[in-house]
């Protein structure tokens, strides 16, 4: 495995190789994990897929750059992704937990980069709900600077995700992207951001093995 370091602002991203591809194998599958994994942890039999295989770290996990004081974001690893996927191009998106969410953002913000995107279950994904919660204020009693960054995970688990705002992003991907079904839903849980967005006309519910078969080249 070989790891490729991007620079995003002060940020230093890890990228993943997970499985080598030659040309012509096929369109690049990105994983994206939950809330406090990295890429190198293996949650599936990934060699299904033809094409080469890439995990992103996000900002504050994995061997991702932990920025000091929190300040984290779905739309800041939205950002993440836009990164990895300037280096490698298209690809197909595979989320898992908080991971799905922002394969959702980044369908729609960059449709001409995604070649699908499957939403699957994972820690993280419920996020902090549709409404903001309490001001409660969060510092760690001690940080070394390691990932799992520990503002990271309080504050992403807080993230709050309206049904409509998630929903903007079905809407965004199924006008401009040129596949017929661009999203695919495989996760049971099912918060409400993400029933919202399953109810969407043109995103489809189905099997990892059937979105497999999907959007392979």
């Amino acid at each position: 495995m070989t790891v490729t370091h991007l620079h995003h602002n002060r940020i230093r991203l890890a990228l993943h190789e997970l499985k080598a591809g030659e040309a012509g194998d096929g369109t690049p599958l990105l994983l994206l994990h939950g809330l406090g994994e990295a890429s190198k942890m293996p949650v599936a039999p990934w060699d299904e897929w033809a094409g080469p295989i890439y995990g992103l770290d996000f900002t504050g996990h994995g061997d991702s750059t932990v920025p000091r004081g929190g300040g984290y974001t779905a739309e800041v690893l939205l950002s993440d992704v836009d990164v990895a996927l300037a280096e490698i191009g298209p690809a197909t998106v595979l989320g898992r937990g908080l991971g799905a969410y922002v394969a959702l953002l980044i369908a729609g913000a960059r449709p001409d980069l995604v070649r699908g995107a499957v939403l699957a279950d994972g820690p993280g994904l419920a996020g902090g709900g549709s409404e903001p919660g309490s001001g409660t204020w969060f510092r760690p009693a001690d940080t070394d600077g390691t990932a799992p960054d520990p503002y990271a995970l309080f504050e992403l688990s807080r993230d709050v995700r309206p049904a409509d705002y998630a929903t903007s992003f079905v809407h965004l991907s199924m006008a401009a992207s040129e596949l017929d079904v661009p999203l695919v839903v495989t996760a049971r849980l099912r918060p409400a951001w993400l029933a919202a967005v399953a109810k969407e006309p043109g995103v489809v519910t189905e099997s990892w093995a059937a979105a497999f078969k999907r959007f392979a080249d």
